[in-house]
């Protein structure tokens, strides 16, 4: 078979996978990679794929895929790889069996995530390999690298993505799956048990091969020089490549595929031919601290900057030092995020800012709670942190600092890394209030499936995590349900609980409002009956606004018929006109 079809990146690397025999893989959603293991399941027949409650849980089984003797994946964002780091560093020393590769995708603009951090850093830190394509069909080609070189040289590979190459679409050959025999299982202590005393063996292997993987990058097929005029030579990497050739058609390009180890002689070949020598890559100065440090003069982040994407225009400007005389921006009105209409979460936060509480923060859609107009979420760090950081400041100031504190974390993250979190409050016997925003699905990134939603990536059903029952077991004695939308009910839980002297979980369980497409309820505003007070603003609705005389208007179109409004009004100016089908 050979057609060519244009692809998404991350459906290029899905395919990659399927083509390269993979057998098993293992993920997190986050933006930019979710998308990989959705277009995964097409493969299902070949292959088994699978949410993870995390990605430390998503490498591991990665991992003990490998060790069995078949290929083996494990997909997550940049921050997620922190999570897997503890098993990333181990795996190593280990080694491999059947080929093992994570997928990163790395987040340079902050798209959709808390840091920028650099995965090649972390593939440095702890000795990983890392391979990187430029577009879909480098992508698709790369994978298959990839795990060739795994299994080669027994080393666990990281293949780094980044937004732009993960949601951008190019020409990608297609062809036939590779039936990779399963590598016999072989029982061997000295390298998979990670006790000091192989551990300190094991390094010393890993010394070794990690010098044969610089040595045969410097004839890798994925690490190319292509010479042009040599005024300018150019050392770059992924996406960055595609503005180089862009900027500078002219100029001679080394373009690495495999970033960790690099190809030394090759660079210094490289460098003893050009006038002027650069490096563009985004993000951290990985490739030319290592290039600077052979004693070779190279231009780098002294014009480039650290923080966020390249262009084209960008390196015309850094390295011609043209003047493009680009127009300005139109000045287009602000749009900051907010939440949907007829968000659950709206409803939770506007209880909270009107019992004027703090709330510790978590990642997910309900971080929107720090923006106006409600304003409720005070900090947000990492999956998980709402429950620790409550703990934390409950241990430093005592329980009475905190009676206006909550923290809130959605269902998905609080499996994903809140359950620890919640253990340790009820372990070391803290006092505080934890809000689980339960809205049935990862809605953060795009409605994933997880352990408490009864399905697997698979589209089968399975066993539901029932959240209730698993904070009760871990011995949180105060366990309350609250439908968001009972903003009566749910104020008076709020009061009830934050002034417990134990900790307590409120659950909020009212599933996005995405998630169901049938047709919603529709509320309209009677403009005679409307006093102009404001109330039914408060929330934020985005369905909502003002008309010129200052009475509400209701956007059809917009309104998900969740009531809120309505159950703010005290004169009847909002009716439910069109009830849901």
């Amino acid at each position: 078979m050979s057609e060519k079809v244009i692809m998404l990146g991350n459906e290029a690397i899905a395919r990659g996978a399927y083509e390269a025999g993979v057998k098993v893989s293992s993920a997190y959603p986050g933006t930019p990679s979710t998308e990989i293991s959705e277009y995964l399941v097409q493969y299902k027949k070949d292959l088994y794929e699978e949410w993870a409650p995390n990605e430390k849980v998503a490498t591991e089984v990665a991992v003990g895929a490998s060790l069995s003797g078949v290929r083996a994946m494990a997909c997550m964002k940049h921050v997620g790889l922190n999570v897997a780091s503890d098993p990333l560093y181990s795996v190593s020393y280990m080694g491999v069996n059947g080929g093992l590769v994570l997928m990163v995708a790395d987040d340079p603009g902050l798209y959709s995530s808390q840091n920028e951090q650099d995965t090649r850093m972390v593939a440095r830190a702890a000795q990983v390999p890392v391979i990187e394509p430029s577009d879909s069909a480098e992508a698709k080609d790369f994978v298959k690298v990839a795990f060739e070189l795994s299994e080669k040289f027994d080393r666990p590979f990281i293949f780094r993505t980044t937004t732009r190459l993960a949601h951008s679409q190019g020409l990608v050959d297609l062809c036939e799956r590779e039936e990779v025999e399963d590598k016999p299982y072989e029982k061997n202590i000295r390298k998979n048990v990670m006790m000091p005393g192989n551990a300190k063996l094991r390094h010393i292997e890993i010394e070794k091969r990690n010098l044969e993987l610089a040595e045969a990058a410097e004839t890798l097929s994925i690490n190319r020089v292509e010479m042009n005029d040599t005024g300018i030579g150019v050392i770059t990497s992924g996406i960055p490549y595609q503005y180089v050739k862009e900027a500078l058609p002219n100029a001679s390009v080394l373009k690495l595929g495999m970033v960790n180890p690099l190809p030394r002689k090759m660079i210094e070949e490289f460098a003893s031919k050009v006038d002027t020598l650069y490096v563009v890559e985004e993000l951290d100065p990985v490739i030319e601290e290592q290039v600077k440090s052979w004693g070779i003069k190279v231009i780098g982040k002294e014009i480039f900057t650290v923080q966020g994407e390249y262009s084209a225009n960008m390196l015309r400007k850094a390295i011609l030092k043209e003047d493009l005389e680009i127009k300005a921006p139109a000045e287009a009105p602000q749009r900051p995020p907010i939440l949907c209409p007829g968000c659950p979460h709206r409803s939770v936060y506007y209880v909270l800012n009107k019992l004027k509480m703090h709330a510790a923060g978590d990642i997910g859609c309900y971080t929107l709670g720090a923006v106006a107009p409600l304003s409720v979420v005070d900090t947000t760090m990492c999956m998980g942190s709402s429950i620790s950081t409550l703990h934390g400041m409950e241990k430093a100031k005592g329980k009475e600092y905190i009676k206006n504190w909550v923290a809130v974390i959605g269902d998905s993250t609080f499996l994903h890394t809140g359950v620890n979190s919640l253990m340790n409050m009820v372990y070391n016997n803290a006092i505080g209030t934890v809000m689980i925003l339960d809205n049935s699905t990862t809605g953060m990134t795009g409605h994933q499936d997880h352990a408490a939603t009864g399905k697997t990536l698979q589209g089968d059903p399975t066993y539901a995590i029932d959240i209730p029952k698993l904070c009760r077991a871990m011995g949180v004695n105060n366990v309350i349900e609250v439908n968001a939308f009972d903003i009566a009910t749910l104020e008076k839980v709020i009061k009830e609980e934050t002034a417990r002297d134990e900790v307590s979980v409120i659950i909020t369980k009212s599933p996005c409002v995405l998630l169901d497409k049938s047709k919603k309820p529709l509320y309209i505003a009677h403009e005679d009956k409307c006093k102009k007070c404001g109330m039914c603003m408060k929330p934020g609705c985005p369905a909502m606004t003002r008309n010129a005389d200052g009475t509400i208007h209701i956007d059809d179109t917009m309104c998900t018929g969740c009531g809120l409004c309505e159950s703010l009004c005290k004169f009847d100016a909002i009716e439910l006109v069109k009830a849901g089908e």
